[in-house]
């Protein structure tokens, strides 16, 4: 379940018209701090985002279903299913398995190098012009400092 907080930031997010991924992008912050404070571990960079894209989907962030595997996509079809009827609580037998399972992982894997490797791989997959299209973007959305 994500912290009240997180939810608070997201529909602040919402609210100033922000896109869905910066909305997510609150989630996928709380489950890093998350692994950092040794709450629980994770096997990558990249399934500690996962983790936190889904917790997104479930609390109702309006995000895409990923290019990839149909049981990639199905699986964030039901998340974003589970956000539109959020009144059934998760099992807490299942919830209990999963923190157990994640206990297990290691910290390491959302280290600044670790998630600086996951950010230039993601990045190298992108075409330069889309790269080049984000950066605009991003100089034009960014708050006045």
């Amino acid at each position: 379940m994500p912290e009240r907080e997180t939810i608070e930031r997201a529909r602040k997010d919402a609210r100033e018209g922000k896109s869905p991924s910066t909305q997510a992008g609150e989630f996928v912050r709380e489950e890093i701090h998350h692994v950092r404070e040794g709450k629980h571990g994770a096997s990558s960079a990249k399934q500690a985002i996962a983790i936190g894209l889904s917790k997104a989907r479930r609390s109702g962030v309006k995000l895409p279903a990923p290019k990839g595997p149909a049981s990639i996509r199905k699986k964030a079809e039901q998340d974003s299913n589970a956000g539109k009827h959020p009144r059934r609580a998760t099992s807490s037998t299942r919830s209990r398995a999963r923190l157990k399972t994640l206990k297990h992982k290691p910290r390491e894997t959302v280290s600044k190098s670790a998630l600086s490797q996951q950010s230039k791989k993601a990045a190298k997959k992108r075409s330069a012009a889309d790269r080049s299209r984000a950066a605009a973007k991003a100089v034009r959305t960014r708050k006045a400092a």
